[in-house]
């Protein structure tokens, strides 16, 4: 998959890499904003009793 990402990725290796470092970071940015704050109401962890 990665591997994949890399070669439909355009031009030399350092735009690559800055298109993949800002890929990631989107992805990142995603995950921490939209996807695990929906996801946490729904997870079992809030209910702790010692």
């Amino acid at each position: 998959m990665y591997g994949w990402i890399w070669r439909h990725l355009p031009g030399p290796f350092g735009i690559r890499l800055l298109a993949a470092l800002v890929l990631l970071t989107g992805i990142v940015a995603l995950l921490m904003f939209v996807v695990f704050p929906w996801l946490e109401p729904k997870l079992p962890f809030n209910d702790v009793s010692v």
